[in-house]
């Protein structure tokens, strides 16, 4: 075993406490990792506040970034030294895996979200000999070393800032996928992003480096909205001070918006993007509000080619997704940067507090 000190989220809407704990030696399609960096997502929140099945106490963390220690003997992808970021895992079998879809994978919530376990049953992270909650998105990255699945894992350069890039496994690919993958904008068309915070915001910038001529982020703080301009935004509604819809139908004369990525999990907002709609427009919903939420939608208004798509993590296959964020990272073009402020793990609380109070948009722990 390896002992290593977790942040281990106790019971429901409790803190992260440090803790000492032991790790599994890497079975053969797992890797044994060292920390270096790991991103906070509103996931890790939603989970330590107990909102979602995951068995508790447990470790989270699933942007994780670090060196590979050990490898399993059945791994080819890594070697020990390797510098790597981690994502979600998947099974690689079935036909989601086959088709490129991984994030669609048939074991996708027992594999990363609610399971808490291996695919066998077992966590890799026990304390005092007693299993505890572990494999979040096939890493429990929260802590000194995880032992993660093969498939989580993504070669870098030795040289690439992992304390920049660990945001790239979840956050970033996921407002860069729903632009790419889902709405993959022709020249000329409109996007509108609601919700400026981490995801939003990596939509911003994926929807610049597209030919959209227009880009609206929709939210009710100032700052970020003035953040989401820099980044590439052509048009910002405060929907503090103006009703969303009537500014959406200004800007867009009339016609509506040719795709939509709703990333704040708020029906209400859901509903005025899916209204903003031009025919053949497309909807993709990011944020997710509690199990069970329904959004109505006038059917007739859908007959026109209108669409409202579901998104787990940009639809990426993250072997061919994150070295070219990476890239355009490492160039300047995707200024992920901007979004980033960095905190101790020691601190990792405190990176929460900043979260919930809007003033981090997306916190970075460095080990």
């Amino acid at each position: 075993m390896t002992s290593t000190t977790a942040a281990v989220v106790e019971t429901g809407g409790a803190e992260f406490t440090l803790s000492p704990v032991d790790l599994d030696e890497p079975q053969p399609d797992e890797i044994l990792v060292r920390l270096v960096a790991a991103g906070l997502c509103h996931t890790d929140l939603g989970v330590a506040s107990g909102a979602l099945p995951f068995p508790l106490p447990g470790v989270l963390g699933h942007e994780g970034a670090g060196i590979v220690e050990r490898v399993g003997a059945n791994v080819s992808t890594v070697d020990v030294g390797d510098h790597v970021l981690l994502s979600f895992s998947s099974c690689g079998a079935c036909g989601n895996c086959r088709d490129g879809h991984p994030a669609y994978c048939a074991t996708w919530l027992p594999l990363n979200l609610i399971g808490g376990a291996r695919a066998d049953g077992t966590s890799p992270v026990s304390r005092g000999g007693e299993a505890i909650g572990g494999h979040f998105f096939g890493q429990s990255s929260f802590a000194h070393h995880a032992v993660v699945d093969a498939r989580s894992a993504v070669k870098v350069d030795p040289d690439a800032p992992l304390d920049l890039l660990a945001p790239l496994g979840c956050g970033v690919q996921t407002g860069v996928g729903a632009v790419w993958n889902v709405l993959n904008p022709r020249p000329g068309q409109t996007v509108l992003i609601t919700g400026a915070g981490a995801v939003g915001l990596s939509a911003v910038m994926a929807a610049a480096l597209t030919p959209a001529a227009k880009v609206i982020v929709v939210d009710r703080v100032p700052e970020r909205l003035e953040l989401a301009h820099d980044l590439g935004a052509t048009h910002v509604i405060n929907a503090a001070e103006v009703d969303t819809a009537e500014a959406l139908t200004k800007i867009t004369a009339g016609g509506g918006v040719d795709g939509a990525v709703e990333t704040t999990g708020n029906v209400g907002v859901l509903r005025t993007a899916i209204d903003a709609l031009a025919p053949r427009g497309t909807a993709v919903i990011v944020g997710a509000p509690a199990f069970g939420t329904e959004v109505p939608v006038d059917v007739n208004a859908m007959i026109p080619g209108r669409s409202i798509v579901g998104l787990t993590l940009g639809d990426s296959e993250t072997q061919t997704l994150i070295p070219v964020l990476v890239d355009l990272v490492r160039s300047g073009r995707l200024p992920i940067d901007r979004l980033i402020t960095h905190y101790a793990f020691d601190d990792i609380n405190t990176a929460v507090a900043d979260m919930v109070a809007g003033t981090s948009i997306k916190p970075v722990l460095r080990f």
